[in-house]
């Protein structure tokens, strides 16, 4: 049975001033799509999410939404009334029929998870609960199409996996911008691409973007080879038409023009979507006759918060060698900031030593954006000696020519700071950072705000970094792709230390979760003795697996294989171009069930893991 269709667009156009955004638009939302809407910067990701609302009009075209559809939208700024408590808030978010105090419930189901206090007021909290009470407002009334705009900037880890969680399970549509690709690859099952003016539609999950796109545009690669194959023969034959003067041939020599110049559009519109930036690595630099850079030992650091002892750091050993890129995770208030505090030398321990090796050369990225003055310009924030020069990795840049690695419009140099965009903002100052970066490079959270083009540059310069590289960071994808050991500050002083990226601490967190996962005993009660009889040991419990549990353990391999054949069997027929329009019911049934079948698979290996874990407990007990 097919979705019910809740929203559709059909050929639309919008224009702003002689800029043409849209023309001929058309796409579709239906019950259960879990959509991302990814394109780089002022394609109009913003301007489709106002469409779907139908706060935007359209100059040209048609939109239908069924009847009693409602539609929540999670917005990237947080505004609040005066004197607001988080309740207030996220009671706003209601629709007039739900504000009552049976609705009560609602609230306090979506705000537990989030680790808000209903009381407290909207001013008194941080960047990162502001963002989490939109995003409870955004979910308290179920709306059936939710449009999230980068709902994970400024969240932690854990909320961001049980945001994944609760929108697998959501009953309604959603819509998705983020720069966060493994968020984006867990919830979504079908993408839309602004690319160039057009709306494409991937038929699956984020996943398998990058393939699906990397094939449409080695398409259109060949396509244009042909076209240029096709117009060189047209020249060869006008050049010799002309030159006769025959009247029937200036016409076609007028289109081979006009296909010359759209050939020409064609390719510079190819080759600014395929290029990459390329950057000059860091030369390596002697910092000192050892390859230490930092060692902590025996470290103790504590707070009082609201009357009790917090424990940051208890007895913390770390030795930071040259060259390693050590990624950091952990919840707000765990010790992140303040062991990179301890680390450039702005906080004392209050027991145990920090050593730092002689003339380090730091340079810190600072999520509050500190070193950002709102009332200086771009040029004088990368240039404050007046030159239009400034030193990259030891090359001499041109400010316009740099601040276009970064996304800038030249037009912009004279620009004050306080007029860009949070994301303009963390590109000015990664550009200020990484023009110079030293030898130990500290980024806190540089991914907020960004878009995926400025997250795959960010990615592609620290590729070529040389020296100390430490991140902070909620991007998972991000970590795996930049950093080779993990640091996850889990509270209470501990702090776990693991070779590899994210995944390969969450892989050791699950197997340590289920090593202390509770086992299942029996004891052998004695039997009565005689009397006379001499007193018998009694054994120690024997540690035994349920039948059920046992018999779970051997029947879940065969499951995962058959899901495993199913999912490849669902990719092969997705794959299938022309299965959409054969048979659009079935196609709807084969995304959604590919979707079922993901998820199931995923809980298979998971569970099988847990009941390993106890059959390896009980043999060696």
């Amino acid at each position: 049975m097919a979705a019910t269709l809740l929203l559709s667009v059909q050929d639309a156009a919008i224009q702003y001033g002689e800029k043409v955004l849209f023309e001929n638009l058309s796409f579709s939302i239906c019950e259960g799509d879990k959509i991302c809407l990814v394109g780089k910067n002022g394609v109009g990701k913003t301007t489709l999410m106002n469409i779907i609302q139908g706060i935007k009009e359209l100059d040209e075209g048609e939109r239908w939404q069924l009847q009693g559809t409602s539609v929540g939208y999670l917005q990237q700024e947080v505004h609040f009334k005066p004197g607001q408590t988080v309740y207030d808030f996220v009671f706003e978010g209601l629709s007039v029929d739900n504000q009552d105090g049976a609705q009560d419930y609602k609230i306090e189901m979506v705000i537990a998870p989030l680790h808000l206090n209903l009381d407290d007021k909207m001013a008194a909290l941080s960047g990162g609960q502001l963002r989490r009470a939109a995003l409870a407002r955004a979910l308290v009334e179920g709306p059936d199409i939710l449009l999230l705009d980068e709902p994970t900037n400024h969240l932690d880890l854990d909320v961001i996996e049980w945001l994944e969680t609760y929108l697998k399970f959501y009953h309604g549509a959603i819509v998705c911008i983020s720069h966060d690709k493994a968020f984006l690859a867990n919830i979504s099952d079908k993408v839309f691409w602004l690319d160039r003016g057009r709306l494409r539609v991937c038929p699956r999950g984020f996943g398998h973007f990058e393939e699906w796109s990397t094939q449409l545009l080695e398409h259109e690669e060949r396509e244009l080879k042909n076209r240029q194959k096709v117009l060189d023969q047209e020249v060869e034959w006008a050049s010799r038409g002309v030159k006769a003067r025959r009247k029937r041939n200036v016409r076609r020599v007028e289109l081979m023009k006009i296909e010359r110049d759209r050939l020409r559009a064609d390719k510079n519109s190819l080759a600014r979507m395929l290029s990459k930036i390329e950057f000059t690595p860091l030369k390596e630099e002697e910092v000192s006759s050892t390859r230490i850079v930092a060692e902590f030992f025996k470290v103790h650091k504590s707070y009082e918060d609201e009357g009790r002892k917090k424990t940051i750091l208890d007895g913390f050993n770390l030795r930071i060698m040259r060259g390693d890129r050590i990624g950091i995770v952990g919840k707000n208030g765990s010790g992140k900031t303040s062991f990179l505090k301890m680390l450039v030398g702005e906080l004392a321990p209050d027991m145990g030593k920090v050593k730092l090796t002689k003339d380090l050369q730091f340079s810190y990225f600072d999520q509050k954006r500190k070193d950002l003055n709102p009332e200086n310009s771009l040029h004088k924030t990368l240039c404050p000696n007046g030159s239009d020069h400034l030193d990259v990795m030891g090359k001499t840049r041109h400010i316009c020519g740099y601040l276009k690695d970064f996304m800038f419009d030249p037009k912009m140099v004279h620009h004050a700071v306080s007029t860009l965009s949070g994301g303009q903002k963390n590109r000015l100052l990664l550009a200020k950072i990484l023009a110079n970066p030293g030898s130990l490079l500290i980024l806190d959270e540089p991914t907020n705000d960004l878009d995926m083009d400025t997250l795959d540059m960010l990615e592609d310069i620290l590729a070529g970094y040389t020296g100390t590289l430490i991140v902070v960071s909620h991007d998972r994808d991000f970590l795996d792709q930049t950093v080779s050991k993990m640091l996850a500050f889990e509270g209470d002083g501990k702090v776990e230390g693991v070779i590899g990226g994210y995944q390969d601490y969450l892989a050791f967190k699950q197997k340590r979760d289920a090593r202390k996962a509770p086992v299942e005993t029996v004891i052998e009660k004695p039997k009565a003795q005689p009397v006379k009889s001499e007193p018998r040991k009694v054994e120690k419990p024997a540690i035994k697996l349920s039948y059920k549990h046992q018999y779970e353990w051997e029947q879940l391999p065969d499951k995962i294989a058959a899901l495993e054949h199913e999912i490849a069997d669902l990719n092969t027929l997705l794959q299938d171009a022309d299965f959409y329009a054969r048979d659009i019911d079935a196609f709807h049934e084969a995304t959604k069930r590919h979707g079922a079948a993901t998820h199931e698979l995923e809980k298979a290996e998971q569970r099988w893991l847990e009941l390993d874990a106890l059959i390896s407990s009980a043999t060696q007990a």
